[in-house]
């Protein structure tokens, strides 16, 4: 039996969040497990309920879903949560602040049924939602302006400190990783299988202390391994 995807919905719109109840609720490998209306009702349900993926609108009032998202991530008994950032906004001024915080991707909230219930299986499965073009240079614009770059990353350590524990293998997987490339297409780049790349993917995120492919994309940006394009 394939085991169901337990969801828990963030946003202070009651009316949308009945909308997205109804369509997860209709899938069978799916289910919505709370509801809340900021980011501090969010951090409780996903202390108390445990849910494998969060829908989390990024601009809610009191406890914003940025600081809900970085309040989750930080907690090590919700390392297997995932988080899914909702946006109106094709180009968000938090986004990138949200994905370095742990966040899995984003969705725009005019995304088609599909796309969401599609974005809630990838963060489930513990990839990124950063395949899109549109996403990959919203990050190279943010960065490219200096958008909040920390040059000590994440685990509190310098980039090049942090990086010289990969091996050169593991390097050109993360630059390929921040390139949007998936796993079959790096395979077929380094002509090698893509379990191969998975392990590599794998080790890489533990050695950077990353949640998921999500971070190490930003990773490959901000520590200068991947540049923007400024065209």
């Amino acid at each position: 039996m394939t085991p169901v995807i337990r969801v828990l919905l963030a946003d202070d719109q009651a009316l949308l969040r009945s909308a997205f109840k109804v369509l997860v609720d209709s899938e069978p490998d799916m289910r919505v497990v709370g509801e809340a209306a900021d980011g501090e009702q969010a951090l409780a349900l996903a202390r108390s309920e445990r849910p494998d993926v969060v829908l989390m609108d990024i601009r809610m009032p009191g406890t914003d879903g940025l600081a809900a998202t970085r309040a989750i991530t930080a907690d090590p008994e919700l390392a297997d949560v995932r988080i899914v950032m909702l946006t109106t906004f094709e180009v968000d001024e938090y986004v990138v602040q949200s994905l370095r915080a742990g966040a899995s991707g984003f969705l725009g909230k005019g995304a088609e049924p599909e796309e969401l219930l599609g974005a809630i299986r990838i963060a489930h499965a513990g990839e990124a939602l950063l395949s899109p073009a549109a996403t990959k240079g919203l990050i190279a614009s943010f960065l490219a302006q200096g958008g909040g770059l920390d040059p000590a990353g994440d685990a509190g350590r310098p980039y090049p400190e942090r990086l010289a524990a990969l091996t050169a293998r593991e390097r050109e997987v993360l630059v390929l990783v921040g390139g949007g490339l998936s796993n079959d297409e790096i395979a077929e780049r380094l002509d090698v299988s893509p379990l191969t790349v998975k392990t590599h993917v794998n080790r890489t995120m533990a050695k950077l202390g990353a949640r998921d492919r999500a971070q190490l994309v930003v990773t490959a940006y901000e520590s200068g391994l991947v540049r923007p394009r400024t065209e």
